[in-house]
């Protein structure tokens, strides 16, 4: 039987570890195990942590420079993405990357709007720049579902440009939404509960209509051409899912966390698809998302009530080509609201519970690490009995911590390696505000007790 608060544990996986000691060779060992790996996972324990979102963009860099990844693909709206995606491949008027992020207006701004991703950002289009001659331009997406009324407007923005009358085919299918814009919520209260119009059969009319004229759109017009209908095309499928979202969050008759979680799959799906459309035998796509949705959800307490996500989907379609990557924190502060629509608050994260791959983590004295979960080894083997994994999302709740931020995982399995950053700091928004001010905390505050 393994005793998991025995020193055998401790020091099994402490014997494991591959320790950060700040030099340029951190992530070496991250970087074996992904070896020629096409789909990259890197996954967050909280959406306002800066060294998760630092981290994740070293190892995205270095990705991109030495394994040649075509793309970073986001828990973030298509059309938000894409303005950024434009910039980083200096489509459009030369704007500062700043400008970049306006569309990007929905609750929780700072999950994008910040320091660490604008930097990102800057960097991925001098990258860009200054790649060689025929080398592709690496872009930036988004695979959420959420931007309703933003893709609808994509979709018709477009139709205007290429088909006038396609064009005045999709307002007339969009105008079914007319009433309720822009509240989507609103949207799906009506037509969930059938007291309002359902406008399912309006959004998939339009999706088949765009995919049925899509060759002649781009037979005249080669690759930007072919770029520009993608995007078309994505909007339109984002219209698709986000009606059915909406619509079924209030009528009851499917799990909207495995639609959501669906989509960004077949989202995932179809930009891979695109690249090879576009002639790249083996795209390879790095992925920025929470690790409720990239750590295979057969592993956690997920699969016990039928939810499923984006890290098994990839797992079961690209098998040994994919790589699944988690972070976990002991304590510091995070940037998060205390409820939804909330503004964004500078929270104290208390330190992990008893029985928690994170307290556990912290016991063994190596303040941040990589762990590789793929290795065989005692410690692998002793950590796969369940614990305790710790999730915070946009809302943190410290009062009701292990109720609200606590599920069990056999980390193993869930996850091909960890990092584990023992003291972290909130993430730093773009546009900070005075609660976010007020609410940071003294350096003497005792986080880590």
């Amino acid at each position: 039987m393994r005793d998991l608060s025995s020193a055998q544990l401790i020091s099994s996986v402490r014997r494991a570890v591959y320790p950060f000691h700040g030099g340029d060779h951190d992530l070496d060992p991250i970087l074996d195990l992904i070896g020629d790996a096409r789909i990259v996972l890197l996954g967050e324990a909280s959406h306002g942590t800066h060294q998760f979102y630092s981290q994740r963009a070293k190892i995205t860099q270095r990705l991109i420079e030495e394994k040649g990844f075509l793309a970073v693909a986001v828990e973030a709206d298509w059309p938000d993405a894409y303005q950024l995606n434009r910039y980083v491949k200096s489509v459009g008027d030369g704007e500062e990357a700043i400008h970049a992020f306006r569309l990007f207006t929905r609750f929780p701004l700072w999950m994008w709007r910040n320091t660490v991703v604008l930097d990102f950002i800057s960097w991925l289009r001098e990258h860009n720049e200054r790649r060689d001659t025929g080398a592709p331009a690496v872009g930036f997406y988004g695979l959420d579902l959420y931007s309703l009324f933003g893709s609808m407007e994509a979709v018709i923005a477009y139709l205007d440009r290429v088909d006038p009358r396609a064009a005045a085919r999709a307002r007339h299918n969009y105008s079914c939404f007319e009433q309720f814009a822009p509240d989507s919520q609103t949207y799906g209260y009506w037509a969930g509960l059938g007291i309002g119009p359902s406008c399912e059969e309006a959004v998939i009319h339009e999706l088949t209509d765009l995919r049925l004229h899509a060759q002649q759109y781009v037979d005249h017009g080669g690759a930007l051409a072919d770029d520009a209908l993608f995007n078309a095309e994505m909007n339109a499928a984002v219209v698709k899912s986000a009606e059915e979202y909406y619509r079924q969050m209030f009528g009851g008759r499917v799990n909207t966390w495995n639609l959501r979680d669906q989509h960004m799959f077949q989202t995932l799906e179809a930009l891979m698809k695109h690249f090879e459309k576009q002639g790249h035998e083996r795209p390879k796509v790095v992925v920025w998302e929470h690790n409720s949705h990239l750590g295979d959800a057969r592993a956690t307490e997920m699969n016990q009530i039928g939810e499923l996500n984006v890290g098994q989907l990839v797992r079961q379609r690209w098998e040994d080509e994919a790589r699944l990557i988690g972070f976990t924190t002991d304590h510091g502060t995070v940037t998060a609201a205390s409820e939804w629509d909330a503004p964004a608050e500078r929270k104290v994260v208390r330190a992990a519970l008893a029985g928690s791959y994170e307290r556990l983590f912290h016991g063994i004295g190596i303040p941040d690490f990589f762990l590789n979960l793929r290795e065989d080894n005692e410690a692998v083997y002793l950590l796969g009995k369940p614990l305790l994994e710790r999730a915070i999302g946009v809302v943190y709740s410290p009062k009701t911590e292990r109720m609200s931020h606590y599920f069990y995982a056999r980390l193993p399995e869930q996850f091909d390696g960890i990092i584990h950053l023992d003291e972290t700091r909130a993430l730093e928004p773009i546009d900070v505000t005075s609660v976010w001010n007020r609410s940071e905390v003294p350096e003497t505050f005792p986080v880590g007790v």
